[in-house]
């Protein structure tokens, strides 16, 4: 049975089984098989990859391994300058937008807090997740490494941390999203952008002491929720500014 040695570099390791990290390792195979196909195999989505060397030329997601090829697999690069090489990551997105899986819901509320165009229901299924990410060209978010194996999908991360705190943080780092956030423009509920909106014109709807101790209020243009910066705003606010600070 022919076999091709593999090298995955860098964070493409948290997808392997502990005895293939960090080292070369053989992996026998029959028939046409494509290295994308392999690559996945072995349990490391496609859109986790950006560069692919076989034999020390690289190669698409399209290339039938061989018998003895030596195949090195790289994430993505932040500092050093590919682009002469066959770059398999597509181009980051124009606009951050951001699709989430049903296990991700208080990262979703964080992120739309700082102000991030976030799809998310705890109704998706797989089918549709992977569907509203390429019809609405936004980068899907999951733990689901299986769901990132998808053709269809071609911008994706799959989030390390089981804790919402960190995968925020993780997600800002992975995006270079720090200098993109706008805080407490975007509905926690529904995602829609929030505009100022004045007292008078929504009292009505305020609860008593509400009317008489605020002044400040902001409605979400999609599903007319209010908000107002009450006692929850001081504990929001000082989770940005850890963020931003990097605290």
């Amino acid at each position: 049975m022919p076999r091709a040695s593999f090298r995955f570099y860098a964070e493409l390791n948290d997808f392997l089984l502990a005895a293939r990290r960090m080292v070369e390792f053989n992996h026998a195979f029959q028939g046409r098989v494509s290295i994308k196909d392999m690559i996945e195999s072995l349990g490391v989505p496609h859109t986790e990859v950006d560069l692919i060397l076989v034999n020390g030329l690289s190669v698409d997601f399209a290339y039938i391994v061989q018998a003895d090829d030596r195949v090195s697999v790289y994430p993505v690069f932040e500092a050093l300058d590919i682009t002469p090489l066959v770059r398999l990551r597509p181009r980051p997105l124009r606009e951050p937008k951001f699709i989430l899986d049903t296990h991700l819901g208080r990262l979703a509320n964080y992120l739309r807090l700082l102000g991030f165009d976030t799809l998310y229901r705890n109704n998706y299924d797989d089918e549709a997740l992977a569907r509203l990410s390429a019809g609405e060209k936004r980068t899907l978010l999951t733990k689901d490494r299986g769901l990132l194996k998808r053709r269809i999908v071609t911008h994706g991360y799959c989030v390390r941390s089981a804790d919402p705190q960190q995968q925020i943080k993780e997600v800002l780092e992975r995006f270079d999203l720090l200098g993109a956030i706008a805080p407490f423009s975007r509905c926690l509920r529904c995602n829609g952008r929030l505009e100022p909106v004045e007292k008078q014109a929504i009292v009505h709807r305020l609860p008593a002491r509400t009317s008489v101790d605020y002044d400040e209020f902001y409605r979400c243009t999609a599903c007319d929720q209010l908000y107002w910066p009450g006692s929850h705003y001081v504990a929001l606010e000082r989770f940005v500014s850890e963020i931003l600070t990097g605290r």
